[in-house]
């Protein structure tokens, strides 16, 4: 009799230690499966506690609540196979487990054998890597359990794991579970999100797994905005012996979804294949990842909103149509009453008759109640950037509020002059004069945001970042960064691509403008590549100098080709280098931000470099004489 078994997969939306929270999601996954007839589950890495817990883990009453809780779990799995993760301390060492439970039975715990840490991943700062081969057992409540390196025979089949970081190295443990003569590789993860990242783990770990191992092979992801930087795609991914068989739709707004395939193991050409209906487009991934992480951050945080200096400039207006996408996303999937539900809007307030802009459009109205903007005007500000800041407001139906701060500005810069028995003046105090009008918006917008109780998004990019173009509390004032990440090109041609392929009509003001801090009085024409460097090669020499970890010579010698005027190439390297490492104090300072593509420039996630430093003088010594 052939060997055909309904496996699954779910991912879960967890938060670190949120108990209630987590268990209830990884029941009502259970719960689900058995409704649909599935044998076997597998659950996300660390999804009984979350996986963001960090230095939680080295708290004892944390892995003890950890087990209470799967205690808890254990008992409703019965007429099902069920695969969590969580931390479990044996002889005084932590280790990153999966328990394999069985009608109501733990039959085993699988340890981690190779720990993250690269990019965004400090694993051994907490949990100890697991021996190859080495089987151990431990003992709960008076019963002995196997814990390791196991494999489990059920339904007919034996089945092993990779944890996540296992299946990315060469020696994986798939080769050693392949020699052991598995049927079935199941892979609880927590892999953060990153642009084009979900294409990755398709082809190296489930299709080349499933090939090279000869098994089927079942990859589980976390979903969600966790604990604050990182984004879960809730990739389910179903492969064997080297052919896809089913993915789900990821960055979802649900609190777990569930996938499951029928797989036979007697005859792999006869096992289910199903549509594939995820968009892997790369502006449409970014446009995901954010409204899912924006939303989460919301609820989770207990805020009642956003508030936003809106310039009109890309960046703001980015955030603004950000926010937008997340309500209109939010409401597609979960619906309008479950939407307000899980952000706490009150019934009556969505259906009150008075708004500023009043309409029957829902993704309008809650935008109304979530987003509120304020361009701060100065002198030098222009009649443009103000109707592109209105227009854009106005058609996401955000609240839009105007003022201008000349007077604070003015009531600064006399107090100063006095102090130094002069007058400020562009050709003198340039600087200066630019940062105390971006300084001068903070104090207002942040008391406008304390009193709706709301969260503060500041707009700063990941291009403004290396660089350190940016105002400390001024520009970069705010409790989320939700654009530090990603880099200034990127969002331009998003900006173009949300007006023709969203619908964001009101981007039509905003895409016609060259990208200007409009700090200078405006017949000096500032613009921002011409402060800096274009925006295009700024993001090449990123590239190759912080994720790729060139020296400033290589960097010149890898774009140097592409370039004709090498004496211009070579001052912009200079002027990135020495920017970049005068600068690091500011990012420091940067809002929590989200990881959204391979690399970041924030030093509490992915790229830590010293505040003071040589400066790479010697560094840009050897490129000069190139």
């Amino acid at each position: 009799m052939e060997r055909i078994i309904k496996i699954g997969g779910a991912t879960l939306n967890q938060t670190p230690i949120d108990w209630h929270n987590n268990t209830t999601n990884i029941l009502s996954a259970i719960a689900t499966a058995k409704l649909q007839k599935i044998k076997l589950l597998c659950l996300p890495e660390m999804c009984v506690t979350g996986y963001g817990c960090e230095d939680l883990f080295l708290s004892d009453w944390v892995l003890d609540r950890a087990w209470q809780e799967l205690e808890s779990i254990v008992i409703e799995c019965h007429d099902i196979i069920v695969c969590l993760g969580i931390p479990v301390k044996i002889n005084s060492v932590v280790y990153n487990g999966v328990a394999v439970v069985e009608n109501q039975v733990i039959k085993g715990i699988t340890l981690k054998q190779n720990m993250a840490l690269d990019g965004v991943h400090y694993e051994p700062r907490w949990f100890t890597p697991w021996r190859a081969n080495e089987i151990v057992e431990t003992e709960r409540n008076g019963r002995f359990i196997q814990a390791g390196d196991v494999v489990y025979n059920a339904l007919g089949i034996t089945f092993g794991f990779e944890i996540c970081e296992d299946a990315w190295r060469v020696d994986r443990p798939g080769h050693r579970l392949c020699e052991r003569g598995v049927d079935l590789i199941l892979n609880p993860s927590a892999s953060h999100f990153a642009l084009g990242k979900s294409e990755a783990r398709e082809k190296q770990v489930v299709i080349d797994g499933s090939k090279k191992f000869s098994c089927a092979y079942l990859f589980v992801n976390l979903l969600g905005n966790e604990a604050g930087r990182m984004i879960y795609d809730g990739d389910i991914i179903f492969g064997q012996h080297g052919r896809l068989l089913r993915i789900n739709k990821r960055l979802s707004f649900k609190s777990f979804n569930l996938l499951s395939c029928e797989i036979n193991f007697d005859k792999p050409n006869s096992s289910q294949i199903l549509p594939m209906l995820d968009s892997k487009e790369r502006n449409e991934e970014f446009a995901r990842a954010e409204s899912l992480a924006l939303f989460d951050y919301l609820r989770k945080s207990n805020a009642k909103g956003f508030v936003l200096s809106l310039s009109g400039g890309a960046d703001s207006s980015c955030c603004a149509v950000l926010v937008a996408e997340m309500v209109r996303r939010g409401i597609a999937e979960l619906g309008v009453e479950s939407f307000c539900e899980l952000l706490s809007i009150p019934n009556k307030v969505l259906h009150a008759a008075h708004f500023e802009q009043p309409t029957t459009n829902y993704h309008q109205r809650i935008t109304n109640i979530l987003l509120t903007t304020a361009y701060q005007g100065t002198i030098n500000s222009s009649a443009k950037t103000l109707n592109a800041a209105k227009q854009l407001a106005y058609s996401i139906g955000a609240v839009f509020e105007h003022w201008v701060i000349d007077e604070e500005v003015d009531s600064y810069t006399s107090k100063i002059e006095k102090v130094l028995g002069r007058k400020l003046t562009w050709e003198t105090d340039d600087i200066a004069m630019q940062n105390i009008q971006a300084r001068s918006r903070s104090p207002i917008i942040w008391l406008l945001a304390n009193i709706k109780k709301s969260i503060l998004l500041t707009t700063s990019n990941r291009s403004e970042g290396d660089v350190g173009y940016a105002t400390m509390d001024g520009d970069t004032s705010g409790s989320l960064a939700p654009l530090a990440g990603i880099d200034k090109s990127f969002i331009l041609q998003w900006l173009n691509w949300a007006e023709k392929e969203l619908g964001y009509h009101g981007l039509k003001w905003v895409n016609t403008l060259q990208p200007t801090a409009e700090l200078r009085p405006l017949e000096r024409t500032q613009t921002d590549e011409k402060d800096l460097m274009p925006y295009d090669l700024l993001v090449k020499i990123e590239r190759l100098a912080i994720r790729d970890r060139k020296s400033p010579a290589e960097v010149y010698q890898l774009l140097s080709e592409d370039w004709l005027d090498k004496s211009t190439l070579k001052a912009y390297i200079v002027k990135f280098f020495k920017m970049w490492a005068a600068n690091q104090w500011k990012r420091e300072r940067i809002a929590p931000s989200f990881h959204l593509d391979d690399f970041n420039v924030d030093p509490r996630s992915w790229c830590r470099f010293p505040i003071l430093s040589g400066s790479f003088v010697d560094e840009l010594a050897i490129l000069q004489k190139i």
